[in-house]
């Protein structure tokens, strides 16, 4: 296998770790794939109650469902498969760093259970069910270690055989789980974002990026705090500039100049402007809108648990505005 990469990034696993690692390098414009197959340890439990942003808890069916979603809004491919191998694509085991490959070529070749191979640059092992598919990518004694249980003698994966970014011996791999962090899903997702800002870092770098400078900061602010002299374009090239003049790369050079574009474009498109803010925050509110069960609110908690559920001045604001009262396709109002 040969030429470009099918995709820049495979992520295995589309649980908290991997949806958060997905999403991070999606949004940067890496073009990702995740392999879910839909029956991750999460499923396994009955209800979360510790997941910040809900209240009463959420059931991890929905969770499921609103992670996937996002991975998919943010531009991620996800695929219903499970992933049975990652090898070499060059087929040799050992550390990629030294294979001396084509720097724009793939590293991998990432073949799921019913589906065909994929060629991928970068790989994220994202699946508590252990890193039995990552077998052959380093020697066995680094990879997995033995252990006791139960008077038994177990051989499982090292969880810390990645560092804390994710980062591994083997060029291109990454690791979000099997790890610490994965006993609760808050924690897995804390350790995923890390890593997928990692695997930006590590693309941007492959770009002709400095380390320095491949840094980012995924956000979203409001356009209004872009006051004075920030909001000028010429402010920003002078920030980087005095940032990064010492750095690695002349920053008389064409490649500095690039970069440097790239940042500032980057960090001032983060910025909104009033509208856009209300119109992702509709989004939003729509998206999870879209699992809500109404029959399952009804039968738990009466017929009026819906309306009672909301502001009273938004329902009479929404009345007032004929949203009641407004045809529907069948012929009735709501």
């Amino acid at each position: 296998m040969s030429g470009a990469p099918d995709r820049d990034v495979v992520v295995v696993g589309c649980g908290p770790a991997g949806c958060a690692a997905a999403v991070f390098a999606a949004r940067d414009g890496l073009d990702v794939a995740v392999f879910d197959r839909g029956r991750s340890s999460l499923a396994r439990c009955a209800h979360l109650e510790n997941y910040p942003g809900f209240p009463a808890g959420i059931g991890v069916g929905t969770l499921s469902e609103v992670m996937r979603e996002q991975a998919e809004r943010a531009g991620c491919a996800v695929v219903e498969d499970l992933v049975e191998s990652v090898e070499r694509a060059d087929g040799e085991s050992g550390d990629v760093g030294d294979s001396g490959e084509d720097p724009e070529g793939p590293r991998f070749v990432v073949t799921p259970q019913a589906g065909e191979s994929v060629a991928a640059r970068r790989v994220v092992a994202a699946t508590r069910y252990g890193g039995e598919y990552l077998r052959g990518l380093d020697a066995d004694d680094a990879m997995f270690e033995i252990h006791d249980h139960g008077g038994e003698t177990h051989e499982g994966f090292d969880r810390e055989y990645a560092d804390r970014d994710g980062t591994t011996p083997v060029d291109g791999l990454y690791v979000a789980s099997p790890s610490d962090a994965d006993r609760q899903a808050v924690t897995a997702a804390g350790r995923g974002a890390p890593v997928g800002k990692r695997v930006v870092a590590d693309a941007r770098i492959d770009d002709g990026w400095w380390p320095a400078a491949a840094e980012s900061v995924d956000w979203v602010r409001r356009e209004a705090e872009l006051d004075g002299e920030w909001a000028d374009r010429d402010r920003w090239v002078e920030w980087f500039d005095a940032e990064h003049t010492d750095g690695p790369v002349d920053p008389d050079s064409e490649r500095f100049a690039r970069v440097r574009d790239a940042a500032v474009d980057d960090a001032l498109s983060a910025y909104v402007d009033a509208d856009e803010e209300a119109a992702r925050a509709a989004a939003g509110q729509r998206a999870l809108a879209e699992h809500l069960d109404p029959e399952a609110v009804v039968d738990a908690h009466g017929p009026d648990a819906l309306l009672d559920a909301m502001d009273d001045e938004a329902v009479a604001a929404y009345a007032s505005d004929g949203g009641l009262d407004a045809p529907q396709a069948d012929g009735g109002t709501r």
